[in-house]
């Protein structure tokens, strides 16, 4: 169970539904030329880039001050601008540097005659444009804000439950549900799932009523991740006296044919030939990407499986653990039963006992019950 400062809010805005995270993640007050153009400069701040809001010459545009002293212009049509300023029809993406070296280059151009007018006004498609001038300008990834065990709990169980992690202008975490994702009764069910998983984890929810169906099946209490079983394999590695130990939780990862990271390639892989499948022009360059990480991932693997080699003809105790652990009279388990017992749920995974009480709508904003009424075991 988690402390009671943790409290996620569901809120409508516009026909969009946000949850956030705890008090320290309340949405800040921004102007309307900010909130436009949020998408754009929350990306930009997560890799660290300081970022303003500026007149350009008929309408807004987005300036991002870069590492090496040059300037990224991110701009709307401007002469003549947008017939739909909210939603505009394309975008221009340019970096200066008046010092020396000057620098002037056409990052993404989404105009009429442009390079990428096939992507029009997509805005994911131009910040992925943006994503990949930085890389290679050596611009840092996204840094992950410091946040709580709670606030990175809680945002595990809405990412499962289909929501996605954004930033707000100021730099606070928040989650959304899709864009495309308009039909209310859709968001219901959304909302309702993710209400009943943190609801099992001890969160404290408040949320629009109107955000919520209790009519629902409620969902059952999920056994643990797949992600929390793998990592109990880092922990027998941390305990491990043996490097016949430490190989065998590798040995699951870089396993030929059915290995742990053999088989998110083939995830990956899948994924990409599943997106180009919509047959868009557009789609095609996400689905390239998507293989581009699968063949890098899959190059990373098999130089883990050579480090794994590496360790395992090493075949010794380790120096730095206790001798009474070491030489222990009896051999090692197989490493086949070591990292089925790791993988293995918790024998009292899913027995959370979550007392039930029905929703109150006192208010447009109520603080929800500690769980929906349910006839499912366990709830």
């Amino acid at each position: 169970m988690h402390p009671d400062n943790a409290l996620i809010t569901f809120r409508r805005e516009g026909s969009r539904v946000h949850a956030w995270i705890s008090a320290s993640s309340s949405p800040p007050t921004v102007s309307e030329q900010d909130r436009r153009y949020v998408a754009l400069t929350a990306a930009l701040r997560q890799r660290g880039l300081e970022c303003t809001v500026e007149w350009g010459f008929s309408d807004y545009i987005v300036n991002a001050e870069l590492p090496d002293g040059s300037s990224l212009i991110i701009s709307p049509p401007q002469e003549p601008s947008s017939e739909h300023p909210e939603s505009p029809e394309s975008w221009i993406v340019t970096r200066h540097r008046t010092a020396e070296p000057a620098v002037y280059e056409v990052v993404y151009d989404s105009e009429p005659d442009g390079p990428d007018a096939h992507h029009g006004g997509s805005v994911p498609h131009l910040l992925t444009a943006v994503a990949v001038r930085l890389d290679r300008l050596g611009v840092p990834p996204r840094q992950e804000q410091d946040r709580s065990v709670e606030e990175r709990t809680a945002g595990a169980v809405l990412y499962r439950a289909g929501f996605i992690p954004a930033v707000a202008v100021g730099g606070a975490h928040y989650y959304r549900l899709p864009s495309a994702m308009t039909d209310p009764a859709e968001q219901r069910r959304v909302v309702t799932r993710a209400v009943d998983l943190l609801q099992a984890e001890g969160f404290r929810l408040a949320s629009d009523p109107a955000l919520f169906d209790p009519a629902l099946p409620p969902a059952l209490s999920h056994e643990p991740s797949l992600g929390d079983r793998l990592g109990h394999l880092a922990e027998s590695v941390q305990a491990a006296t043996h490097t016949s130990e430490a190989v065998a939780a590798l040995s699951e990862l870089t396993a030929p044919g059915d290995g742990v990271l053999q088989r998110v390639v083939e995830i990956i892989d899948a994924t990409a030939d599943w997106w180009e499948g919509f047959g868009d022009i557009s789609d095609h360059p996400v689905a390239e990407r998507l293989r581009l990480i699968a063949t890098d991932l899959a190059a990373d693997t098999a130089e883990l499986r050579g480090m794994r080699h590496v360790i395992a003809d090493r075949h010794t105790v380790h120096p730095n653990k206790a001798p009474a652990q070491a030489s222990r009279a009896f051999p090692p388990a197989p490493a086949s039963s070591r990292v089925s017992a790791a993988l293995a749920p918790s024998p009292s995974a899913g027995q959370l006992a979550v007392p039930a009480g029905p929703p109150t709508e006192a208010s447009a904003r109520t603080v929800l019950p500690s769980a929906r009424p349910s006839s499912a075991p366990g709830r």
